[in-house]
This record gives structure tokens, sequence and C-alpha cells, in this order.
């Protein structure tokens, strides 16, 4: 596993293909990121840039990997639960016989 030097927090305004640009930059150059979300919406766009991102980084031969995780933050003095998603670059597969 990377280690995760950069912590991106995404919310539901955020645009999809901004956060997918800042992602696969920090994925290039230090193989992981850490994407912070709280809320449906804010899930929504980050799920969103990860598939952009993959496209971005498809040419290089790479592809992306993500899990899941909750976190215990707190905003404004209250307690609230985000979601992490750990975000690693990987090895593009090439389909073979036997999972086409």
């Amino acid at each position: 596993m990377a280690e995760v030097s950069e912590l991106l927090k995404v919310s539901s305004r955020s645009n999809p293909n901004a956060v997918a640009g800042a992602l696969a930059g920090v994925v290039r150059s230090a193989g992981a990121v850490e994407v912070q979300v709280v809320g449906a919406g804010a899930l929504n766009q980050a799920v969103k840039a990860i598939a952009i991102a993959r496209d971005y980084l498809a040419p290089s031969g790479w592809d992306l990997t993500c899990r899941p995780t909750f976190a215990d933050i707190e905003i404004d003095g209250e307690s609230r639960t985000a979601i992490r998603l750990l975000v690693e670059q990987g090895l593009a597969e090439t389909p073979t016989a036997s999972s086409a």
C-alpha cells in the first residue's frame, strides 16, 4: 500500500472534472490519495471524479483501486461521520479469455 500524503475534501458542489485532475495528479506523483466526503451529494461527486480520473490515467496503463472507510470528524464543533476513499494506483488489467 502506498503512503497517503494528501487528503482531498470533496463537497456536493465540487466539480468532478476539477477533482479528477487533482486526484490524477496526486496519484501520479504520490501513488495514492484519500478523498473525504460528508453526505450523499459529496459522495456522488467523488465517485464521478474517480471514474473520470481512471480515464485520465488509462493511457499510461494505470488503473485505480478505491477502498472506503469511515472517519469521525468535527465540523463547526459537531461530531460527524465522513467517508474516506483511499484511491491508489494499480496496473490496468488486460482481459483474458477466461474473464471475458
